[in-house]
């Protein structure tokens, strides 16, 4: 293999895919990127075995081949170079020397064949959707993702798919996001739950940037989305997500209508002197005002009123603060509507003139 490129044509799709380079890992070659050169174009692979990514760019191939290389290595030489300066990649026997200017680097390799790869993943059919539709479902709905829950399934994303609906939900068992979208070209989509893995929800978030259009292939194991020339592919969670529609709340006859911004500083404020472990808040909802409690183990309390619209029953109740604000940050609307049963019940927060994105947040004894 033997290529030449200017730093920048290396630079950017090295960036792009070492989010998913391990820097400690049970295989050597994961800490590798493959490096495939043909027809002008530069392919860099990487994976961690559960997300792969491929960027390329533009280069001179003298020679064709492929071969892996260490990756952060290989990003730091090019990061160090001069902008705008020209570099050559060739192989010489089990090491890749990379020339610049009068700067030389020789790197070990590993064997091209022995790098996992997935080429096909079995997708029924590819659906093009706006970038900025998937970016918004992931960024409504992600931080209700469990971290290293034993219940494995829990943490990733659901994205489901039925008529013409595509849908994410997230819960760790505590609080629930779902966020919809209607899709208007097409026909209806068939009827499909998939679980993308959290590490892939995070990586997906970092390469959409809401312009253009992107391809998305649900296969029986994995998910790919393809978009500004970089190729993404997730594993799957092999496990049943949760019936999540029986968590979300029907009952909506004690509702209160807030400013959400209102709401949020004064949740903000009044957490200052919350239990930093559970983070525990007290709301007393009553005719037209709420009031926020909370204390710590040092005796210290804070205290705050808010209007409302609210008329319904009195209702005293708790919340992990931080699941109210992270819910109430997703709300894009003014004002925000929060219903709630009694003081046993669960809370549902949504944008009063939307129905596609609501918020389910538990209740919790203080």
């Amino acid at each position: 293999m033997k290529l030449s490129a200017g730093r920048e044509a290396l630079l950017k799709p090295l960036q792009i895919v070492i989010g998913v380079v391990e820097r400690r890992q049970t295989m050597p070659i994961l800490a590798n990127v493959l490096l495939v050169a043909q027809d002008g174009q530069l392919s860099i692979t990487a994976t961690d075995l559960e997300v792969e990514l491929v960027a390329s760019g533009e280069v001179e191939v003298e020679t064709a081949g492929e071969v892996t290389v260490p990756g952060r290595k290989l990003l730091d030489i090019c990061r160090a170079l001069p902008e705008n300066a020209p570099v050559s990649i060739s192989q010489s026997g089990e090491k890749v020397l990379i020339r610049s200017g009068r700067s030389k680097f020789s790197l070990t390799t590993l064997p091209a064949a022995e790098f996992p790869s997935v080429e096909d993943i079995s997708a029924d059919e590819a659906l093009e959707l706006p970038q900025n539709t998937v970016q918004r479902l992931l960024d409504k709905t992600h931080f209700s993702m469990a971290q290293q829950d034993v219940r494995y399934y829990l943490n990733g994303l659901l994205i489901e798919t039925g008529g013409k609906q595509l849908r994410a939900v997230a819960t760790d068992g505590h609080r629930l996001a779902l966020c919809q979208v209607t899709l208007d070209e097409g026909s209806a989509l068939p009827e499909k739950q998939v679980i993308v893995p959290r590490k892939g929800v995070l990586e997906l978030q970092r390469l959409l940037n809401g312009e253009g259009t992107l391809t998305m292939e649900l296969g029986t194991n994995h998910i790919r989305m393809q978009l500004d020339g970089v190729r993404f592919t997730s594993k799957l969670i092999d496990g049943r997500f949760p019936e999540y529609d029986r968590v979300i709340p029907k009952d909506t006859s004690n509702e209160l209508l807030a400013d959400r911004a209102l709401l949020r500083g004064a949740l903000q404020r009044t957490s200052i002197l919350s239990n930093e472990k559970y983070r525990g808040i007290r709301l007393l909802i009553r005719d037209g005002a709420v009031l926020l409690q909370a204390h710590n183990p040092e005796q210290e309390e804070a205290e705050d009123e808010l209007e409302v619209e609210y008329s319904g029953e009195e209702i005293e109740i708790g919340f992990n603060v931080t699941y109210l604000l992270e819910a109430l940050s997703a709300i894009d609307s003014e004002q925000v509507t929060l219903s709630v049963l009694d003081g046993n019940s669960s809370c549902l927060l949504r944008d009063p003139g939307n129905d596609d994105c609501k918020y389910v947040v538990m209740p919790m004894r203080l």
